[in-house]
This record gives C-alpha cells, sequence and structure tokens, in this order.
C-alpha cells in the first residue's frame, strides 16, 4: 500500500468491535516490510507522569494509552521540540517520537518543555509483517493526513471525529454517525 507510511493517521472504521481500536487515531511512528508501529493518540488514561515515573520532575502531563503491545510495562513519547532532543526520530512536520531520555528530564526541569510539547503512552500498537496492509484491504481503517495540531492543540476525545471530518466529504457524513448502533 503506497499511502501507508510512517507519519499518517490511520483512522479506525466507525464500526470496529474491538475495544482497544474503537473509534482509534492512532499515529503510525514506522511503517516498512517488516511490520508497523503506531500510538493511540486519542485516549487519556486519567493519569499524570508523575504517578507513574518516580523518578521524573513534577510535570503536569497527561499519559495516554498507546496501544495493547507493551502496556504495562513500556514508556513512549510524542514531542514537538525535536531540535532540542538529541536521538529523536521525525515522524512528520512538527512531530518527533522518542530521544534521550535523560535529556528530556533536564529540558522539563528546565521548564524549557511544557506540556503543551509532548504526549506520553503507555504501550504501543504493532503490526507485524503483511498484517497492516491486510487490515487496510479489509477496509478496518481509514488514512488521514497528520496535523501537529491534532496531537499537541485539540482535545483528544473529539479527535476521531474531527480528524474524519476534515478529511471533507464522505468522511464527515461518517464522523457524525453515532458511537452506537443502539441510539439510531
Amino acid at each position: 500500500m503506497k499511502a501507508l507510511k510512517a507519519g499518517k493517521i490511520l483512522l479506525a472504521e466507525p464500526f470496529m468491535l474491538d475495544p482497544n481500536f474503537k473509534r482509534a487515531a492512532v499515529l503510525l511512528c514506522d511503517h516498512g516490510d517488516d511490520g508497523s508501529i503506531g500510538f493511540v493518540i486519542n485516549r487519556p488514561l486519567n493519569h499524570r507522569i508523575n504517578a507513574i515515573l518516580e523518578d521524573f520532575p513534577e510535570f503536569d502531563a497527561e499519559v495516554f494509552f498507546g496501544g495493547p503491545v507493551e502496556s504495562e510495562t513500556t514508556l513512549h513519547y510524542l514531542h514537538n521540540v525535536g531540535d532540542l532532543l538529541e536521538g529523536s526520530i521525525k515522524v512528520s512536520n512538527g512531530v518527533y517520537w522518542g530521544g534521550d531520555f535523560e535529556k528530556l528530564k533536564f529540558l522539563i526541569a528546565s521548564e524549557l518543555i511544557q506540556p503543551s510539547n509532548i504526549r506520553f503512552f503507555l504501550g504501543y500498537t504493532g503490526w507485524g509483517e503483511g498484517q497492516l496492509s491486510e487490515e487496510m484491504t479489509t477496509g478496518s481503517w481509514v488514512i488521514a493526513d497528520t496535523d501537529a495540531n491534532y496531537l499537541f492543540k485539540m482535545d483528544p476525545n473529539e479527535l476521531w471525529q474531527e480528524i474524519m471530518k476534515n478529511k471533507g466529504k464522505t468522511y464527515t457524513v461518517i464522523a457524525q454517525m453515532p458511537d452506537s448502533a443502539n441510539w439510531n
């Protein structure tokens, strides 16, 4: 699939039943022949980073459910300060993944990184070789372009609907469909 690449957002089709991905917006951060990795960007966990990490500067940042893979043990982060954080990987314009964790803590303690610059994720979403392409052919996902504002400026609870609306035409109608068929 040519349109699949790092930096794209995958929107779950509106009737996906898997609770991990129901109305999920997943930012694809790595995609290749051997598999894909992304993060669900619209599932806040109602936990702050300091409740999860003990040795971390005081920082009022929410933690998100990144996906079902290693969701109990693995912390990832997406940010918009790639020029400050060595080792970060550019995912798309204004969006970077990871980087030197000790430098991150220093930048936060120095107040050079604010909560509006970063999103933390427990776990990630992963697909094995060919798995995501297969899911695309069955219509499980809709591909959308990434905008850094989706991560750092918008209400995550409205993200799936907003990104779907931004695709225009038919997708605007899909975005307005009720979350449950019982509401019809």
